[in-house]
């Protein structure tokens, strides 16, 4: 890095956003289409938006968080739209609060439209470069607070701001392992940014090692595809974003196919466990648990025979095939015999190795649930720096980082979503408020209220967020409003229309093996029905009015599981009364009589926004709790001014 005495570039943004994959992204075009100017680094302009592990957007609980960053204005769900090859919807045999959609990319036109999107933003600029140092007030004399206030680059270069987003990936003092191989790069052999972490750790920000990795990529060519289950997309495709026309992805899929390992593999990889670099110790950072190496599958589950295998392309203009469910860091020649073990790939060619990615990250205890870090204002961090794993996770923190980022400057309250709001609320809390000792993946079975968190109405719960923060159009918000009014009609009116037990009637019901009628009922009884559903029974419902496709089906979702969405809605009830008590920010607990030693430890390294909040910390009890609201309620008598600048809530509703 250049000495200060040294002539170098000066320029001024509003934003500045460090690292440009899925949560750069998101952040960046979020500050921008909110007017103001923003800049964004990344290590290659090849790499924005890029895949360097499974080609794929979506899937378990996933695909909820990318319908809700379409929601709120963001653009991981329009992207995928333009460029997937395969499409499927998970969990289809399933109840609808775990649908979800996943779908194949194209891993390279991703990467290219999604630039081209930056590239076409108006008040955004894309710079390739490496941001070695952080810099606040104190440091270029401005000012005597520790409020952001520039990035230097390794060049020297000063970029003066408001405001600064670290969504740094993995890329922080990167390291790539193959067995004895190793190399100081970033994915797909990127250069790593080997400077940036000497300067959080300066300025007294805790930094973690953290590892992944991902598998081989074989040649389509010496793949006998005869021997492995091929797995196709969906007859008729569900987009990811509420703006695209369902007809406008209906194209040709390409096929997936499933195999499995075996015992010859097994042995193979029990053999030479002492050569991979996670059982040798040689790799410090720590795995996530739910997308293991396929050396802890056999490790772990010593058990099972075998391990299924998906095959998928990585795009139409490639060969290269990606082995999901086999990432591995065994030597070159250990990884050429295991992998050609597996049935259909007895003669694989190996394109790419795999390999394990150590690099540099957070503990999320060290933010606000803004994204915003509690030591340093205007420093916010999304994605994977924060210590989460996945695309998806990352473009959702980053969306929220980018917009609170951009709140701050614009003088307003910042977007902090509840567990009872959207995934991106479970997240984000569970970052904040647990330790997380591996990298954080999210699934369905951690949202309490994932019944009423469903990602076929994202739409319903956000976008009049998305609408008044400034992302969303007014086109857009209005026919969400329109579709709620139709809903709600819809609804009304099948609870009102009653059938008898007539010839027609029996005889639909005969047809889906659906008990007779003995008497009249309503059509809404025979929705909850669960071998029926509101389209079976459109021929004996002759007035019932034409509406679009994702009106039909909040109607039948709302009513067939009216009961338990009742139930769930009183739960949230009492969780908001304990989310709206709001604590202050910040704030010494160590004078509170009444908490535990450790609860106080923990109330003051988390500094939480609300009693519920604080409920959640792990070391904070109940009876904390109890002492909590009386002593809450003893400070705002005594100082009611200490509570006039607390967070409130968004509210809002649709213009009639």
């Amino acid at each position: 890095m250049r000495d200060g005495s040294i002539p170098h570039i000066v320029e001024n943004y509003d934003v500045v956003v460090v690292g440009a994959g899925h949560a750069g992204c998101e952040a960046a075009l979020a500050a921008a289409r909110l007017g103001l100017e923003t800049i964004i680094f990344t290590v290659s302009i090849e790499s924005i938006a890029m895949m360097p592990c499974n080609p794929n957007i979506g899937g378990t609980s996933k695909g909820h968080l990318v319908r809700e960053v379409d929601a709120l204005g963001g653009e991981m769900g329009k992207n995928i739209d333009k460029t997937f090859i395969q499409s499927k919807m998970l969990n289809k045999s399933k109840g609808p609060a775990v649908h979800s959609l996943r779908a194949q990319a194209d891993k390279a036109e991703y990467t290219k439209e999604m630039r081209k999107t930056l590239q076409n933003t108006d008040h955004l600029t894309i710079r390739q470069a490496e941001v070695a140092e952080l810099l606040t007030n104190k440091d270029i004399k401005s000012g005597f607070n520790n409020r952001i206030a520039a990035v230097r680059t390794v060049s020297g270069g000063l970029y003066l701001c408001k405001a600064v987003v670290l969504c740094t990936g993995t890329y922080l003092r990167a390291r790539c392992l193959t067995g004895e191989m190793i190399t100081h790069t970033g994915p797909n052999g990127l250069s790593a940014a080997n400077h940036l972490t000497d300067s959080l750790v300066a300025h007294g920000i805790e930094v973690r090692r953290f590892k992944t990795g991902t598998p081989a990529r074989i040649d389509r060519r010496s793949i006998d595809f005869s021997k492995m289950e091929e797995q196709r997309g969906d007859e008729r495709v569900v987009p990811f974003s509420f703006t695209t026309n369902p007809d406008d992805v209906q194209i040709d899929q390409v096929s997936c196919y499933l195999t499995y390992t075996n015992e010859r593999t097994h042995d193979i990889i029990r053999r030479n466990l002492d050569r991979s670099p996670i059982y040798a110790g040689i790799i410090e950072g720590t795995g996530p648990r739910y997308c293991p190496s396929i050396e802890d599958k056999v490790v772990k589950f010593p058990d099972k025979t075998r391990h299924q295998l998906f095959i998928e392309p990585e795009g139409l203009g490639t060969n290269e095939m990606y082995v999901s469910g086999m990432s591995s860091s065994m030597p070159e020649d250990v990884q050429h015999e295991m992998y050609r073990t597996v049935a259909g790939l007895e003669n694989a060619k190996i394109v790419r190795n795999a390999y394990a990615i150590e690099y540099d990250c957070i503990d999320a205890n060290q933010l606000y649930p803004s994204l915003e870090f509690k030591k340093i204002p205007g420093l916010f961090a999304g994605g994977q720096f924060n210590g989460s794993s996945g695309y998806e996770e990352a473009a959702a923190q980053g969306l929220i980082a980018g917009i609170n980022a951009s709140m701050e400057i614009l003088g307003r309250k910042p977007l902090i979503l509840d567990r009872s709001q959207a995934y991106i609320g479970v997240l984000i809390d569970d970052l904040v408020t647990k330790k997380n000792r591996e990298p954080y993946r999210m699934m369905t079975s951690r949202a309490e209220y994932r019944l009423l968190l469903r990602q076929d109405n994202a739409d319903l719960r956000l976008s009049r967020i998305g609408y008044e923060i400034g992302l969303v159009s007014k086109e857009r918000y209005d026919w969400v409003c329109e579709k709620e009014r139709l809903i709600d009609e819809e609804i009304g009116r099948v609870k009102h229309v009653n059938l008898g037990a007539t010839e027609k009637v029996q005889s639909l019901l005969s047809a889906n093996g659906s008990v007779p009628l003995e008497t009249g009922t309503t059509l809404a009884e025979l929705i909850r029905r669960p071998e029926l559903d509101y389209e079976k029974l459109a021929e004996v419902d002759p007035d019932r009015p034409d509406l679009p496709e994702e009106v039909r089906e909040q109607v039948n979702i709302l009513i067939k599981y009216e009961g338990y969405i009742d139930r769930q809605e009183k739960q949230v009830g009492k969780f908001k009364r304990l989310e709206k008590k709001r604590l202050p920010v910040p704030y010494d607990y160590s004078g509170v009589s009444g908490l535990r030693i450790e609860a106080r430890q923990k109330l003051n390294e988390f500094q939480p926004l609300n009693i519920g909040q604080a409920s959640r910390i792990s070391g904070v009890t109940p009876a904390d709790v109890s002492v909590l609201l009386v002593y809450l309620e003893q400070l705002k008598k005594l100082n009611p001014n200490l509570f006039s600048a607390l967070n409130a809530e968004w509210d809002g509703d649709c213009d009639e």
